[in-house]
């Protein structure tokens, strides 16, 4: 039986449904856009639609709810009455979405063990966030999840495959698998493509992660820290919300095997950072309403002659400083600290702004009364080192894709 912490599933996908109208992007984009959310409820129409099986966080708080979610409840089991889904058992789905520019990001569907998850800072589990899970996110998600019948992921893993020994061999036989879907994604998503992986095909994939696992470690040997498997690369919140239903299961069922109950996984898309498609956008920061020599006075304290170089601009004028790495593993680690000491602790004015695009940091830094750091693109490997020396990443640390290349609800699982 394989012991993976990454395993196959129970899978479920419609039967007969119209695949645009079906898809709908992570529930966590388009935040302060209610006009997307209802375009979206616009183009499905009546069709079966994963719109009607999610919260938009857009709508988390509003005054009905308690009734949307009860509402949920019920469509996800009205669709398993009525033979909406088709089972397909103990698979992966080998999926290829396409982007905005044209490469094609490869991922493998399967079903995480919660056990081998831990998102509390200082964890040494095999699965860790990336980012520190913020536990006030937690409740409104559980109350979604709490008498759901099925799940429906947008949780993106992450492997730091190098070698490339996991997804891409699976890609490499698909033309010899079943095509599950092929279509374009609503609203701008690009197009997705997904094979069914079953029998030897899976069994091929679950030795090689055995084989992944044994020597992962060897991966960052004389690196301080406990070395992980898997990273949670999007969704932490929703998956830090299935382990902590599962938690509540056992609480509530002492001393009982809950060894097979399907509470115990979660179902998400595993990627591989070295992945040509997968991009890391670092965050900039910018400080407004401070004073900048002073603060680059005090930054010198998170200096050292050859550290990371960072540039920097206030009003006019630009520098390097050059961050101790002897404090983190990567440079925002060592600037987000100073920050939150310079501006919380020690009470100094300013307020920080966190900025994607190069330009718009330098013209955002040139306002009176502001700096801004440019950081440097993140390392791919630099993920999994971070996180193992570091523990949790500072917020904002990098950035996967565009909001329209975030995952989108496809694939379910009967989770009760």
């Amino acid at each position: 039986m394989n012991k993976n912490i990454f395993q196959p599933a129970d899978i479920l996908l419609p039967k007969d449904a119209d695949m645009e109208k079906w898809a709908v992007i992570a529930c966590d984009q388009f935040t302060s856009d209610q006009a997307y959310w209802d375009r979206v409820r616009a183009k499905a129409g009546d069709a079966p639609s994963t719109i009607n099986l999610i919260l938009p966080e857009a709508e988390l708080g509003s005054a009905g709810e308690a009734e949307h979610i009860a509402r949920i409840n019920r469509t996800m089991r009205d669709y398993m009455e009525q033979g909406v889904f088709a089972v397909y058992p103990d698979s992966y789905v080998y999926v290829e979405r396409t982007l905005e520019n044209g490469t094609i990001r490869k991922g493998l569907i399967g079903k995480i063990d919660l056990d081998a998850y831990d998102y509390n800072p200082g964890s040494v589990s095999g699965v860790r966030a990336t980012e520190k899970t913020v536990p006030e996110r937690i409740p409104p998600r559980q109350r979604v999840r709490r008498d759901a019948p099925i799940e429906l992921p947008h949780i993106l893993m992450l492997c730091d495959d190098h070698e490339k020994k996991l997804i891409e061999p699976v890609a490499a036989k698909k033309d010899g698998m079943k095509k599950l879907y092929d279509f374009e994604l609503m609203e701008g998503g690009g197009r997705i493509r997904g094979w069914l992986v079953a029998h030897e095909d899976a069994r091929a994939f679950d030795q090689a992660l055995t084989e992944y696992c044994a020597h992962v470690a060897e991966k960052y040997t004389g690196l301080p820290g406990v070395p992980m498997v898997f990273a949670v690369g999007d969704g932490n919140h929703s998956l830090a919300t299935a382990k902590s239903c599962y938690e509540e299961l056992k609480a509530a069922h002492p001393g009982e095997d809950l060894s097979e109950h399907p509470a115990r996984y979660a179902l998400v898309e595993l990627e591989n950072i070295h992945d040509e498609a997968q991009v890391f956008e670092p965050i900039h920061r910018v400080v407004v309403n401070t004073e900048p020599e002073k603060l680059l006075a005090a930054l010198q304290d998170y200096c050292a002659p050859g550290g990371y170089p960072v540039q920097w601009y206030s009003g006019d004028k630009t520098g390097t400083v050059t961050l101790d790495p002897a404090r983190s593993e990567l440079p925002v680690g060592v600037l987000q600290a100073f920050l939150d000491k310079y501006l919380k602790e020690d009470k100094q004015p300013g307020e920080i702004d966190y900025i994607h695009d190069d330009d718009a940091l330098i013209a955002l830094a040139r306002q009176d009364k502001a700096i801004g750091f440019l950081l440097p693109a993140m390392e791919k490997s630099s993920l999994f080192r971070g996180v193992i020396r570091d523990g949790a990443l500072p917020r904002k640390t990098f950035s996967m894709g565009h909001s329209r290349e975030k995952r989108y609800y496809l694939e379910g699982r009967r989770i009760r």
